[in-house]
């Protein structure tokens, strides 16, 4: 069939990345194809030149279209942006049958209670993720169908979003050819592909490092407790090189690359590195441990807000999951280290799980299990989830969404 086709598009500020798969008659995800192409018109995961912006997803889309126009007919794309807020909502209703069981309707309302929040005309609720239920007082509770109680309680995780980065990434992928299925925020995204239940039991903390932003999503009790998107990724790091070094941003981000690393301490400064074989303009040379001091400062600030984030929900060096590292920025050398060092959390990188997906080669397996492409397979998995269990209510939620977004 042509419309079991799902496509996981994740479009960053330096690159887009889309992973194609298949959705068997057994319900498993065969994944067919993995593309990624240079990107522009976008800044701190927000569209600022839509013309650019467009250009650049009609040259992956001609490269998926070469492959399959199915696969562009149910589309799963990323969102992100620092003016993205999370919100913690509570709905309550009284039960409504005489003998006080909790029926479908009355679970049904108080959902609807909890993600009733006042927000400025110009945003959106993005996810109202449900994080418990609670019946007359008794917290914790994961399905009250079925239970005897006299009050229902949800609470939910409101994200909202500025209602023109709706609009303008939809028009985008539309205006290239495509059929935008779902949005969701980048984090959950990735969080859907690397985390596991236990390590969203215990308590983890997902940082997906990106060119220009970071996302985080906190996970506790396998509940979704904090998310965040903080403006500051590894493409900061490329200009810190460029302005430090005096040489361009392509020969940064080389030498960011080949030479970079985040722990200065364990790099010889003995060790240099001549540009003028980088850049064709630099007269100079310089030293691995000085590019990995410019490296190690920047990560380090980032930790530092992803600490900062912890600390307003007093999780700071609380989480026994620890740390998982997924996007582009965390292929940096050394990362994990300074990690563990900066945030006093064990910590380690995201690899896509993909025992659950049927991939036939073993090529196309290494490329899907690449933290650089975490979102995207968690992207394609999203909707495969909503493909085989209730898709057909979420593509028409979102239908609603984008009707109540059009003038």
């Amino acid at each position: 069939m042509s419309d079991n086709y799902i496509t996981g598009l994740d479009i960053g500020a330096s690159n887009i990345k889309a992973v194609v798969g298949q959705v068997n008659e057994d319900g498993r995800i065969s994944v067919l194809k993995v593309f990624k192409s240079p990107s522009a018109g976008m800044r701190k995961g927000v569209i600022d030149d839509f013309s650019e912006m467009t250009k650049s997803v009609n040259q992956i889309f001609g490269e998926i279209k070469n492959f399959s126009r199915q696969a562009l007919k149910n589309i799963y794309v990323n969102i992100e942006g620092s003016d993205i807020h999370t919100q913690f909502s509570r709905g309550i209703v009284a039960v409504s049958r005489a003998d006080f069981e909790i029926h479908k309707d009355d679970v049904d309302r108080a959902v609807q209670a909890s993600q009733s929040v006042k927000l400025a005309s110009n945003r959106t609720v993005l996810h109202a993720i449900i994080k418990e239920y609670i019946v007359d007082g008794i917290n914790d509770i994961r399905d009250p169908l079925g239970m005897i109680g006299n009050r229902l309680e949800v609470d939910s995780l409101i994200i909202d979003v500025f209602d023109p980065a709706i609009k303008n990434l939809n028009k985008c992928v539309e205006a290239a050819g495509g059929n935008v299925s779902g949005l969701i925020f980048s984090p959950l995204a990735s969080a859907r592909s690397v985390l596991s239940k236990n390590q969203k039991d215990l308590g983890v903390v997902l940082v997906d490092i990106g060119s220009s932003t970071t996302g985080i999503c906190v996970y506790e009790e396998n509940k979704l407790i904090h998310a965040a998107v903080l403006p500051v990724g590894s493409g900061n790091v490329t200009n810190d090189l460029a302005i430090v070094l005096k040489t361009s941003i392509v020969a940064a981000e080389a030498i960011k690359l080949s030479f970079g690393t985040a722990l200065a301490k364990e790099v010889s400064g003995k060790e240099t590195i001549d540009l003028r074989k980088i850049d064709s303009n630099a007269k100079n040379t310089t030293t691995k441990k000085r590019v990995a001091e410019i490296v190690e400062t920047r990560l380090a600030e980032i930790f530092e807000f992803v600490n900062n984030e912890l600390k307003s929900i007093g999780k700071a060096g609380q989480l026994p999951g620890g740390v998982m590292l997924v996007g582009g920025g965390s292929k940096i050398a050394g990362i994990v280290d300074l990690a563990k060092q900066e945030l006093k959390l064990p910590a380690q990188i995201g690899i896509p799980e993909t025992s659950s997906l049927e991939i036939a080669s073993g090529e196309l397996n290494l490329q899907v299990e690449d933290p650089e492409f975490a979102c995207s397979v968690g992207l394609m998995i999203w909707g495969s989830d909503r493909y085989s269990g209730g898709g057909g209510s979420f593509k028409g939620w979102f239908g609603r969404l984008i009707n109540s977004l059009k003038p």
